[in-house]
């Protein structure tokens, strides 16, 4: 069963494909600075009936060239079943892109990420036909990084870092490093969207409540039960311009923004729809509720209208 944790683990290098310069760096595999990477299609099937899917496939073209491909694969606990099937994996897309395969196995459990090492062979009476080494990431070689400013250089590790060590006795201070170099982000799309990565991959650990409490909420990946998506379907169910205000302040709620009876009441009491929407969305970054109803072109032109 592919859990959030499963997901996040792999999906995070889809979406930011920077984080392969210090993960390579981890394993001690030579990789130059800058590289072209693209994200391949992840079947591996050749009969229909029999479905086999790594679950992230990369193109990598590194500067100086010699291009590869990476396989991702996140483990969660060991399963005999991928001794078998990682070897197809890489033969595979050797086979179909003509190019060298690296297979990477993602754990977030220390006997899981022993056990992904292999090697994986395939032996007859002493003879070996074929061997499959993975390279592996988990709690043994992935950093702990509890410092903000060494989260800030590098944000996408840091969020790798935190669902790496999500059950490790540290991962309050992970998390709050975490949280202050993504709160510190100019680019304010890509910190929500690495903070929903980090929720969902965060699973069912008392961990998620933490980081919760620390960013509020996130708004991406529909579907995957992260704290705004709870709060707004909720509302939503209430009717438009109501639903709308409800969420507004069960979001500021869920961030600890103290919400005076005025402002509640003129929240409330709002039934434009345009106005609750600006509203809304700024609820991830006000610090006060009085910054919710600050003026800017669009209120005003509202306003007149």
């Amino acid at each position: 069963m592919v859990t959030s944790t499963h997901e996040a683990s792999h999906r995070i290098f889809q979406d930011r494909p920077e984080i392969l310069t210090p993960v390579f760096d981890l394993l001690g595999v030579p990789m130059s600075a800058k590289a072209s990477v693209a994200v391949l299609s992840a079947d591996v099937t050749e009969i229909q009936p029999l479905e086999r899917r790594a679950d992230t496939v990369l193109r990598v073209e590194p500067s100086d060239g010699d291009h590869f491909l990476l396989a991702i694969e996140t483990q969660l606990k060991r399963d005999e079943r991928k001794t078998t099937s990682w070897p197809y994996y890489v033969a595979y897309l050797r086979e179909k892109f003509c190019l060298p395969v690296l297979l990477l196995v993602t754990c977030t459990d220390r006997r899981t990420a022993r056990w992904a090492t292999g090697p994986f062979t395939c032996e007859v009476r002493g003879w070996t036909t074929h061997s499959t080494h993975p390279l592996v990431l988990g709690p043994d070689n992935v950093p702990k990084i509890t410092d903000q400013r060494t989260a800030a250089r590098d944000p996408a590790m840091a969020v790798f870092s935190a669902i790496t060590h999500g059950r490790d006795p540290e991962a309050p201070a992970i998390l709050e490093a975490t949280a202050d170099a993504l709160k510190a982000m100019e680019d304010s799309q890509t910190a929500q969207h690495l903070g929903g990565l980090l929720e969902i991959g965060l699973g069912d650990t008392p961990a998620r409540e933490t980081w919760r409490e620390l960013m509020g909420f996130t708004n991406f990946f529909p579907g995957r039960g992260t704290m705004l998506e709870e709060v707004y379907l909720e509302g939503k169910a209430e009717g438009e311009a109501e639903g709308e205000a409800k969420a507004i302040l069960r979001f500021l709620a869920a961030r600890g923004i103290p919400v005076p009876e005025e402002a509640r009441e003129r929240i409330a009491g709002c039934t434009d729809l345009e106005l609750l929407n600006r509203w809304l969305d700024r609820t991830p970054h006000v610090q006060c509720v009085h910054d919710l109803f600050a003026e800017g072109p669009e209120d005003t032109d509202a306003a007149s209208a």
